[in-house]
């Protein structure tokens, strides 16, 4: 525990490594995946590459964690002697886990506690939450981390390729008219989140090639100057492609600190599909 007592909680949606999560000591609330009756706990009981396995004929729906969820896991946090919570999640624009934290926090009277909104996805908001844990190792209070945070808003973002758009389509992330032409075309979708928190397409690329050079190059220009950054690098169901990705990063961006290199989280691949390759830049 920190001298602060200062608890980082995240949702599963931020994709961070396990490793990472015990390293930190940081909490998760779990996102749901259901399959017909059967509901799993994202990042915990179910392994994303299944997902992946039962495509196309099975794609689950997903669901965010309500106000019980929340308060079981404030009560595991106070029993462990943290006094203060700071919750880091996905946008609010894509997803209703950063308003169910909030409204929960507003009934919790005996801790200070506050809820950020990454405006991001995946890695891009998971960055934050290594960065706040490690400023609170370093030894800055819960007011401190807070106003850092605010302050660094727009100093995440991730970039994914997608090898298809079917699943995008498929959870109502585009429309069905632009994913059927896309698909006739080959064309490859570069997607990020805008200021707002919402996808917006980046670049639509005909061929894989041109598509993961048109990524790379996006979040190089975001890392502009190549200074130290933290980077994320993911991907779906293509760990072979992710690798070959990696040496171009380490050559563009020396200095760069390379914290987390994974599978993305099932919740993740049910809106993506397989192929996906993710690159999250954090500018420290």
């Amino acid at each position: 525990m920190n001298d602060s007592k200062t608890a980082i909680l995240i949702d599963s949606g931020c994709d961070i490594s396990m490793e990472l999560v015990k390293k930190y000591d940081i909490k998760m609330l779990s996102l749901k995946v259901m399959y017909g009756d059967d509901v799993f706990d994202d990042g915990v009981d179910i392994d994303p590459l299944e997902v992946y396995r039962k495509f196309p004929d099975e794609v689950p729906k997903t669901s965010t964690p309500n106000m019980q969820d929340v308060l079981d896991v404030v009560e595991s946090i106070r029993a462990e002697g943290y006094e203060n919570i700071i919750a880091i999640t996905i946008s609010s624009g894509l997803s209703g886990t950063y308003n169910t934290i909030r409204m929960t926090f507003n009934e919790i009277e005996d801790m200070k506690t506050y809820a950020f909104d990454t405006k991001n996805i995946s890695i891009g908001s998971g960055l934050f939450a290594i960065w706040a844990a490690r400023q609170l190792e370093e030894g800055r209070g819960f007011d401190e981390v807070v106003a850092g945070l605010e302050h660094k808003i727009g100093d995440s973002k991730v970039f994914f390729y997608m090898d298809t758009l079917d699943y995008l389509r498929k959870g109502g992330r585009i429309n069905p008219a632009v994913a059927i032409v896309g698909k006739a075309l080959n064309l490859k979708p570069i997607i990020s989140c805008n200021d707002k928190g919402v996808y917006y397409t980046v670049a639509k690329i005909r061929g894989t090639h041109k598509g993961l050079n048109k990524l790379f190059n996006s979040a190089m220009e975001y890392a502009e100057d190549g200074g130290k950054v933290m980077i994320g690098l993911m991907n779906g169901a293509a760990t072979e492609t992710a690798a070959e990705v990696k040496p171009m990063i380490l050559e563009a961006l020396p200095d760069c600190e390379i914290v987390v290199e994974k599978q993305i989280t099932a919740t993740m691949a049910i809106h993506t599909g397989p192929g996906l390759i993710g690159i999250g830049i954090f500018k420290l």
